[in-house]
């Protein structure tokens, strides 16, 4: 399995990006997919979560009304919407999902992780 992050760079304040995460490989099932992310000294945080039915579990309270996750289960893929963006927003973002292999094994896998950078 893995998973692939794509969809960073640089962009200005107010600007807005699109994150996408897609899974590969013998996946039997995909439950919970999820955006956290890293800035520079601090510890990873939890961005939002959604569900495998389409809802949204957990958003942080610093990004709502301006980021929004969303799923496509036929292509593996969760993305997240990133508008309104804030130099405060800097960081590594990275992906996981809580995946069942056609082995019947259940893991959270991770993405390798995408820089974003909002420059003022």
């Amino acid at each position: 399995v893995q998973l692939q992050a794509f969809g960073g760079g640089l962009v200005q304040a107010g600007g807005s990006l699109r994150l996408s995460c897609a899974a590969s490989g013998s996946i039997y099932s995909i439950y919970d997919m999820g955006w956290y992310r890293q800035a520079a000294g601090k510890q990873r945080e939890l961005v939002a979560t959604i569900t495998s039915g389409g809802s949204i579990t957990n958003i942080a309270d610093s990004v709502k009304g301006r980021f929004t996750i969303f799923r496509d289960n036929a292509k593996n893929t969760v993305y997240l919407q990133m508008d309104s963006l804030k130099p405060e927003d800097t960081a590594v973002y990275y992906c996981n999902a809580d995946i069942t292999q056609l082995t019947w094994r259940r893991t959270l896998w991770w993405g390798q992780g995408t820089l974003v950078t909002v420059s003022s």
